[in-house]
C-alpha cells in the first residue's frame, strides 16, 4: 500500500536534488527520508532514484512516477484546502519561490504579516534567482523580469523601471555620462546570473547595447546595490533596489537619453490547477502591502 508520507518524501527528493536537502525541507532525519524512499520503491517494485557518491538522479521510471506523485499530492492538498475554505478559514501548505534580492528587501516583511493573519497556512518561501515554476513543485512563483509566455496564469503587481545609478562620489571623480558612447567608457557593476554583461536600451523601436570599459560582476542585486553605494561604478538596477538610497541622496540616477529594458513584478501559478483561496488571498495581501503604485516607485 502506498503511503502519502513516502510520496511526499519522493517528491521532495526529486525537487531538492538530494536526500539530505529533502529531509531538511520536510524536517525529518536523513535516515527517515531514505527509509521512506526505499519503502516506496519496494511497494511499487521499481527503482525510482539512482544513487551515486557524487549525485542523485531519477530513473526513467522515477521521472514518470514523479508526475503521478505530484498529481496525487496536489489533489490531496486541494481537497484539504477546499474543506478549510468551506469553513471560512485558510489552511494547509503554500510553497512559494522568489528572487533573492526582492525576497529579502520586500517580500519577506509582507509574508511575515500574511503568516500572522493566516496562522494555519504552512508557508514556505524559497529564494533563488534561477527561473523556477510549477514543475519544481511550487504553488506560486513571484518574479521580477519579463512576463513568461509558458501557460502560467500571471497577475502583475507593478511595472518595474530600471535606471542607471551611481554614487555621487563616483560621478564627481569620473564624470556623468550623457550618451551610450560615454557610458561605455565607465566602470560598470554588472549582474551576471544570466550569463550576459550587456546593458540593453530601447531607441526608436530597436534595442541598443552598451558595454562598459571595465566592470565588476555580481550575481546578486543586494551586492550590486552595496557596490554602487561604495562608488565602484555605474549599475543598471530596478527601482526597488535603490529607491531608499536615492531618497537619502546616496545615489544619483543617470540619464543617457534612452530607456533601459523594463521588467515587471508579478506572481504566476499553474493554469492546470484550481486557483485556491490561499493564492487569491496571498495575491490580494501583496498588492495591498506593496501599494499601487508600489512604495518603491513613488
Amino acid at each position: 500500500m502506498l503511503k502519502m508520507e513516502s510520496l511526499l518524501v519522493f517528491a521532495a527528493i526529486a525537487e531538492a536534488g538530494s536526500i539530505s536537502a529533502a529531509a531538511r525541507r520536510l524536517q525529518i532525519s536523513k535516515s527517515a527520508a531514505s527509509e521512506r524512499l526505499a519503502e516506496l520503491e519496494n511497494n511499487i517494485g521499481v527503482t525510482l532514484v539512482r544513487r551515486s557518491t557524487r549525485k542523485l538522479a531519477l530513473t526513467d521510471d522515477g521521472l514518470d512516477f514523479l508526475e503521478h506523485a505530484r498529481r496525487i499530492l496536489g489533489a490531496v492538498d486541494d481537497a484539504t484546502a477546499g474543506l478549510s475554505e468551506r469553513r471560512g478559514e485558510l489552511a494547509g501548505p503554500l510553497r512559494i519561490a522568489a528572487p533573492i534580492s526582492f525576497g529579502v528587501l520586500h517580500l519577506g516583511p509582507a509574508l511575515n504579516q500574511f503568516a500572522k493573519l493566516h496562522p494555519r497556512i504552512e508557508l514556505s518561501l524559497e529564494l533563488d534567482d534561477r527561473a523556477v515554476g510549477a514543475a519544481d513543485g511550487f504553488d506560486a512563483v513571484i518574479r521580477h523580469g519579463p512576463v513568461p509566455d509558458n501557460g502560467l496564469i500571471v497577475k502583475r503587481f507593478a511595472a518595474s523601471r530600471r535606471r542607471l545609478v551611481a554614487a555621487p562620489a563616483y560621478l564627481k571623480t569620473y564624470g556623468v555620462p550623457r550618451t551610450l558612447e560615454e557610458l561605455g567608457r565607465h566602470r560598470g557593476i554588472i549582474y551576471t546570473y544570466r550569463g550576459g554583461s550587456d546593458w540593453r536600451f530601447r531607441q526608436g523601436g530597436r534595442w541598443l547595447v552598451a558595454r562598459p570599459e571595465s566592470a565588476v560582476r555580481f550575481n546578486n542585486g543586494i551586492l550590486m546595490r552595496g557596490a554602487v553605494e561604495e562608488g565602484l561604478g555605474i549599475a543598471l538596477l530596478p527601482r526597488f533596489l535603490y529607491y531608499d538610497l536615492l531618497k537619502a541622496r546616496k545615489v544619483r540616477v543617470i540619464d543617457v537619453g534612452v530607456e533601459a529594458e523594463p521588467g515587471t513584478v508579478f506572481i504566476a501559478y499553474p493554469s492546470d490547477r484550481r486557483v485556491t483561496a490561499k493564492i487569491l488571498a496571498l495575491t490580494a495581501h501583496l498588492r495591498a502591502s506593496f501599494g499601487n503604485p508600489p512604495y518603491w516607485e513613488r
